[in-house]
């Protein structure tokens, strides 16, 4: 299914142009059920951006359902849905789920680069 946005903006706060610099931003680490994730993060008003690197292993420890915009840079990761289905990102995807719809959360065997916008 392609989803055509033709009339719809997001609606991103006015703040000037920047670039960010990922070396710049701190990382932290988490763990998951197993495995880890190092997060980056950027706070733009109501926006938050987020530069995630998931250890090959990793199953996150929560469902989530949050809206994402989610594009894996490198890797592959899998995403589970609460009815079942199993999502397949490989690097070059996208995925897009809104705000409180089906509930998911990822995990991946051999580690991934995601950049994600919620």
């Amino acid at each position: 299914m392609l989803l055509i946005l033709n009339h719809f903006s997001m609606n991103i706060p006015s703040f000037p142009f920047e670039i960010i610099d990922w070396k710049n931003v701190p990382e932290e680490k988490r763990f998951g059920e197993s495995g880890s994730a190092t997060w980056q993060v950027l706070h733009v008003g109501g926006i938050r951006i987020r530069r995630l690197r998931y250890s090959s292993g990793y199953r996150a420890d929560h469902w989530c359902q949050k809206g994402h915009i989610i594009h894996c840079m490198e890797g592959e990761m899998k995403t589970e849905l609460d009815d079942g289905r199993i999502m397949n990102l490989k690097a070059g995807n996208t995925y897009i789920v809104g705000e409180k719809n089906e509930a998911d959360r990822s995990f991946t065997e051999t580690g991934c680069l995601l950049f994600v916008v919620d």
